[in-house]
């Protein structure tokens, strides 16, 4: 009416800008009611106007609180009510449709079921027709473009407006290069993208041929653009060609077009200007995803070797890879791309969009199995054949001195059969000699410089060299030579660098009371050499690598972690597709194959490296020499597995001194890595050894890890098509002429290396000490599982005496289930030492408990070179609640022995299960609790229910208290379904142990704490275990001096600094993003450039390992 008419025009003109606006949106107002009423009942253009003028005035300020109320009360269904008006009942009016289509454009990202609204009310069609109408009117088609993109968030939309035309509509609106430029192509090109997120719309762009379209219309923005003020546009042009190639056919087209050419030209042009690296991200994203999948050069991705399992499971991967017929292609797929289909699905987003971020479906929800309830899985008559290892409970000190010289039997299956106690080197795994790898001698040796300043330590500090005598006496032929034939000359050597070293390079363990206790010395080669004779190898090794032979002593300076080079991930990805675009430097020679057993060091004419990892825990299965100075290494599966490659251990000569080389392993499979936050792989110099420095070190330059074009086989992913491997890749050069050197993932510690140093523990023993070491089982390989015990003897056999040993409590300590894990052997080779250590603390915590260790639950995947299986081609740490006798003897002995003392009512009071992480950083814990559980999850419980001793917190909370590498906010107590065939869910369900904690060391350094930004060393890890030594004294303390409520009102005050809780959904380590997402799956509308050197990089810290 023009009563209405006349009233909005008056309160467009002077209400609405400040108090009225405030009093329409306030709550409990029903000013917003009354404005879509009036525009719902207005049949007249300019009242409609007016209200819609008001409408944007309220919505233009108050940020997003006033857009929800208006969507709140309906407003979008008006407004899309009102534009189906104004096409149909009113007058034409070009300004109604585009205030209307301006507002829509305000609204929608606002609005969750914008999509469906627009598509129930006709609205698509709507717009289609009015941008139709007015393809020459700039003013008129901005908001309509602007609309259209807000639609195509919705699939189905996408897919109805791609059947409407909208591709080839809007290609016609996108203009080449001009120099009057308007804001819309960069709105046209938003469009546009949006539309050709649909599978089906990219069909249309290929079968229309837009794709050459799009690379044309980007080079043309590329020439003329040359003062970089149109970045927007070539960033939509590019988004356009990253949704089109999303399908194999856009792939295909892509290719034909020379796409990868092109962008690769426009982008080495760009690289120079740093504001242009979101086109060169975008780009190279756009390059890797169309790079043709290349076949992994093996015949086959199982291991090279081979082991027959004498029970193959009944289901799982290993039956399935025994099922296999011998003529099938496990390299790869028959295709590689992962395309589903190439249709959309009719799927609501909106609708079925929930909100699942703090959700985890992998969370324990059966309050059933949150209640430890002790269980025994066999009888007890079978468990009492376990007594024998717990003689010090019965308090016979006779038995005791005696067995603490002579050990216990082997168990040869179920705990039934015994043998008398084989010596670890009565049989040989090897008919030939063994050979030590050693590198030619340094034609000049100059005097070794002057010991580096040691680091700072509060528990460890390492002796400086005290005799830095000339070492010209050990310019000999070092060549590789047999120990049985020329054994003498190498030990004469070696004996001289060892004095060199102040005897043997000892270390001493402090403590927070002052004392001092003094270690072992680091190595005895020819004690290393006799327990590598009893050593059993699937592929039979004769070799010593010179490492383990010698020994490592941990440097004396600082590791700090390495900053990451600003686009050095994005300039190792351009060097790959350069292979395909310019391949002429490409040498493409293999010169190292496992898969030639006879001969698998390749004969050369000298000009390429030589490579080798025949030796104890190796690890390199090829190496093909790519261009002059760069080889691609593949590593093994584990035997009986078709994956599980991150484990590295081999040796490289025939270097040129400064030549810097580029190592790729391209056969990596985890989403991402801690080498692209500053982790160094470690490098070993036999010449430095030499010279007196026998170090691991952390090198590498130019490190990163992304994913590669190399296509992985479903049968490896568990039946999932279309991924890719990973490549680790690093730069290295060489001081030496005439060195030996040797890469590792990580401080290698061997089988026979923890058989020496269980040998050199007996020295340490004194008559107060009561060590004793076991043969628990022999493993699938036939290797021996020690098991040792270590407590105090007691002082005469008066009752009082026997009494307190009989009722000390008991630790139960493991470690290396995983063998690529070899921060754990180190970590527990810290906590042995301490306890053997005539320090008062050690004194005391042998006095308080009867620890019982088994310090390596997995000889065989050590041995190896394995990663994370065992023989039997299966995670130990997945099979603690059924173990079979017969293939995981070492869980199926060490779960009987914690049923044993369960049964007995001797539960441990800690078990712990030392492992290693290898994408968080610090050491943590994880643990098992009820209530924490229960808090994570959506399921409700009674107070009744939640009922728990807090205890489980102490531990954790006291070693973030003493030990600076601990970190308690990444420690967690979660129970998962993934994890309840785990060692510490199992111990904590099944034998009643509260504290049952897996111990995770990083991988790779700290970000807090005194060696914050510093990578670990084993310096580190050791002082690690003995600080959990330290952790359990006061420990003991805590719950010994005060009374119970006392004890509960402590550990309440623990739970006030509630750490972050962190779980998983399915993988012990799931994705995170790069900060780059190179993977080529992304579809992200914007992909920010690399960080900066010195900005924080984000980390996903939600995963647990063991």
């Amino acid at each position: 009416s023009h009563r209405a008419r006349c009233s909005f025009v008056s309160l467009s003109d002077s209400v609405v800008p400040e108090k009225s606006g405030k009093e329409v949106m306030s709550k409990g107002s029903s000013g917003m009611e009354v404005i879509l009423s009036s525009l719902e009942s207005s049949r007249d253009v300019q009242t409609t106007l007016n209200i819609l003028n008001i409408l944007t005035e309220l919505l233009t300020v108050g940020r997003g609180r006033r857009m929800g109320v208006f969507v709140s009360k309906g407003g979008t269904g008006t407004l899309f009510q009102l534009l189906n008006i104004a096409t149909k009942e009113l007058p034409s009016s070009e300004e109604l449709m585009l205030q209307v289509h301006a507002l829509l454009a305000k609204v929608g990202p606002k609005d969750r079921k914008f999509g469906v609204k627009a598509r129930l009310s006709g609205a698509l069609n709507v717009t289609m027709t009015f941008i139709k109408q007015n393809l020459q009117n700039p003013k008129v088609l901005l908001p309509c473009l602007q609309v259209l993109r807000v639609y195509c968030t919705n699939s189905v939309n996408a897919v109805s407006l791609g059947k409407n035309g909208a591709v080839e509509l809007l290609f016609k609106i996108v203009a080449p290069y001009s120099k009057k430029i308007s804001s819309l192509p960069k709105v046209a090109l938003d469009a546009l993208g949006s539309v050709l997120k649909s599978k089906t719309n990219a069909r249309r762009a290929v079968d229309g041929g837009f794709v050459l379209v799009l690379l044309s219309l980007y080079v043309d923005w590329h020439r003329n653009d040359t003062r970089h003020r149109h970045m927007l546009i070539r960033k939509g042009l590019l988004v356009c060609l990253r949704n089109v190639i999303n399908i194999k056919l856009g792939r295909k087209a892509f290719l034909d077009a020379d796409g990868m050419k092109i962008l690769y030209n426009t982008s080495t042009e760009c690289l120079p200007v740093r504001t242009l690296d979101p086109l060169v991200n975008t780009s190279s994203l756009i390059m890797r995803k169309c790079f043709p999948k290349n076949r992994l050069p093996l015949p086959t991705i199982r291991s090279s070797f081979n082991y027959q399992l004498p029970h193959v499971p009944a289901a799982g991967p290993v039956a399935q890879l025994y099922s296999l017929s011998p003529g099938v292609d496990d390299v790869v797929d028959e295709s590689d791309d992962n395309d589903e289909t190439e249709a959309d699905t009719d799927t609501e987003n909106e609708e079925n969009e929930k909100d699942d971020g703090n959700t985890n479906d992998d969370i324990e929800t059966d309050l059933n199995k949150l209640h430890p309830q002790r269980k025994l899985t066999g009888s007890f008559e079978e468990l009492r054949f376990y007594e024998r290892f717990f003689l010090e409970l019965s308090g016979d000190l006779h038995v005791l001195q005696v067995q603490n010289i002579m050990g216990s039997p082997l168990i040869k299956e179920r705990g039934c059969n015994f043998e008398g106690l084989k010596s670890s080197s009565s049989s040989s795994a090897c008919a030939g000699p063994i050979i030590v790898p050693t590198a030619q001698p340094p034609q000049h040796v100059s005097p070794p410089p002057a010991p580096l300043t040691a680091l700072d330590l509060d528990s460890i500090h390492l002796t400086e060299d005290q005799n830095q005598g000339s070492s010209e006496g050990l310019d000999q032929d070092l060549g590789r030579v047999s120990l049985e034939e020329g054994g003498a000359s190498i030990r004469h050597i070696l004996g001289e660098i060892c004095a060199r070293r102040g005897g043997g390079g000892a270390s001493t363990w402090g403590s927070d009371c002052g004392s001092e206790a003094l270690l072992l010395p680091l190595h005895d080669p020819d004690l290393y050499v006799e327990m590598v004779k009893g050593t059993k190898s699937v592929p039979q090794y004769a070799e010593v690598a010179y490492p383990d032979y010698f020994g490592h002593v941990a440097p004396t300076f600082r590791e700090p972690l390495l900053e990451r080079v600003y686009g050095v991930q994005r300039s190792k990805i351009f060097q790959d597709i350069e292979r395909l675009i310019h391949p002429n430097d490409i040498v493409d020679k293999v010169v190292y194959d496992l898969d030639v057993p006879t001969c698998p060091v390749i004969e050369n004419n000298g000009e390429s490296l030589r490579f080798n990892s025949q030796f104890e825990s190796g690890n390199l299965r090829k190496a093909v020499q790519v261009r002059k100075h760069e080889y691609d290494l593949i590593l093994n599966s584990d035997i009986n597995t078709n994956h599980y490659h991150q484990w590295f251990y081999f040796e490289v000569s025939n270097m040129r001194v400064g030549t810097l080389y580029r190592f790729n392993i391209i056969n990596c499979e985890k989403s991402n890595s801690q080498s692209n936050y500053g982790m160094q792989v470690l490098m070993y110099s036999v010449q430095e050894a030499i010279r007196g420095r026998p170090c691991w070190v952390r090198t590498g330059s130019d490190i990163c890890y992304y994913k590669n074009h190399f296509a992985r086989s479903s049968l490896s992913t568990g039946g999932v098509k279309g991924k890719s491997y990973f490549t680790l890749t690093f730069s290295a050069s060489f001081s030496h002429k005439d060195d030996v050197c040797y890469f590792a993932y990580h401080y290698p510690y061997t089988y026979s290396t923890l058989k020496m140093h269980l040998r050199k523990l007996e020295a340490l023993r004194t008559p107060q000490i009561y060590l004793r070491q076991d043969v628990l089982c022999e493993t699938l390989g036939g290797n021996v599982c020690p098991l040792i015990t270590i407590t105090a003897m007691p002082g005469s056999s008066s009752t009082d005496n026997i009494y307190q040993l009989r009722n000390r409590p008991l630790i139960f300590l493991s470690a290396r289930v995983h063998p690529g894990e070899t921060n754990a052997s180190w970590v527990m080779k810290g906590t042995m030492e301490f306890l053997m250590g005539s320090s008062l603390l050690a004194v005391s915590l042998r006095e308080a408990f009867i620890f019982k260790i088994v310090p390596m639950l997995n000889p065989d995947g050590v041995i190896n070179g394995n990663h994370r299986c065992s023989l039997s081609g299966e995670d130990l740490n997945r099979q603690w609640q059924s173990p079979h006798p017969e293939l995981h003897p070492t869980i199926y002995h060490t779960k009987n022995l914690l049923q044993y003392l369960a049964h007995i009512q001797r539960a441990p009071l800690v078990f712990c299960d030392y492992h290693g992480h290898s994408r968080k950083k610090n050491v943590f814990m994880y643990g098992c609790s009820l209530k924490e559980t229960v808090w994570q999850s959506n399921i409700s419980a009674s107070s009744t229910e939640l009922q728990e001793d807090l205890g489980y917190r102490t531990l954790p909370k006291i070693l973030s208290q003493i030990a600076p590498a601990f970190s308690l906010s990444s420690c967690s107590f979660v129970v998962e379904r993934s994890k309840e065939s785990t060692a510490r869910v199992v111990v904590w369900r099944e034998m009643g142990v509260q504290r049952s904690y897996t111990m995770e060391s990083t991988l790779c350094g700290c970000d807090q704490g005194k060696y914050k930004s510093l990578q670990i060393g084993t310096r580190e890890l050791e002082e690690m275990g003995a600080q959990f030594c330290v952790a359990l004294l006061r420990l003991k303390r805590i719950t010994g001096l005060f009374n119970h409520q006392h004890l509960v009102d402590m550990e309440t005050e623990i739970m006030g600094s509630i750490c972050t809780t962190t779980y998983v959904l399915e993988e012990d380590e799931p994705d995170f993003l790069e900060a780059v997402d190179y993977s080529a799956e992304s579809n992200d509308d914007d992909i920010e450039p690399e960080n900066e050197p010195g900005t924080d990089v984000p980390e996903n810290t939600d995963q647990l390992s063991d």
